[in-house]
């Protein structure tokens, strides 16, 4: 029987993994490897990989008990270090928020869904980690769910520092990428306290902190 992760369209390469699109047993799906890196030590190179792709999988699942939509995890292999992910359809919240042909209300609607979901995630003690605007995916359109992309970077029983940073990430990129930011902004804070109402506070002031800290490094 044929591998049907055999081939497949290459659709992004980053630091530490490659993804593929590729058909799996009949549904669309990505294929995420972490390739070996040649300049690490053999040893340490499989154990990080394989840690990496283990705790990436804990996220997704974890994630989706909190409620918080995420890709379903169609196949797990650590020995090759690679996970089969559903391919989610939608647009990215970067790709959204590019999108002049959009109507006045879809960005402001996807900032809000941005930041309940975020609030969920942020309640269960999991920060994403890499939070952008690429990483935030719209499956239903911009009034649904938000679904977050590749949590490799996040962690469990996350801190306040590191729930801060997630704000932090999601202010400067919006910041970057419109020139109605702080409107935008101020509709994904009202979608985070509904998503963390006993958290909201205390993690927005350490983003704030944050942010200081940036400004006068």
């Amino acid at each position: 029987m044929s591998d049907p992760t055999e081939g497949g369209r290459p659709v992004g390469e980053g630091a530490e993994a490659t993804i593929r699109q590729v058909d799996w047993w009949g549904f669309p799906a990505y294929l995420k490897s972490r390739e070996p890196k040649k300049y690490r030590p053999k040893a340490l190179d499989e154990r990080l990989r394989r840690e990496r792709t283990r705790n990436e999988a804990r996220l997704l699942v974890e994630a989706r008990r909190l409620g918080v939509r995420t890709p379903m995890i169609y196949d797990l292999d650590l020995d090759r270090c690679r996970l089969i992910l559903e391919q989610l359809p939608g647009p990215t919240l970067k790709e959204l928020i590019g999108d002049a042909g959009q109507p006045p209300s879809a960005v402001p609607e996807a900032m809000q869904r941005l930041g309940e979901a975020l609030g969920r995630l942020h309640a269960g003690h999991i920060a994403h980690g890499d939070l952008t605007s690429s990483n935030v995916l719209l499956p239903d359109g911009p009034a649904g769910p938000a679904a977050f992309l590749d949590l490799s970077m996040g962690s469990r029983n996350a801190g306040v520092e590191e729930l801060g940073i997630d704000l932090h990430l999601v202010e400067e990129d919006v910041k970057a990428l419109s020139a109605q930011a702080p409107s935008l902004l101020r509709g994904f804070y009202a979608g985070y306290l509904l998503g963390n109402p006993a958290g909201a506070k205390d993690v927005r002031a350490r983003a704030k902190a944050i942010r200081g800290r940036v400004r006068y490094a």
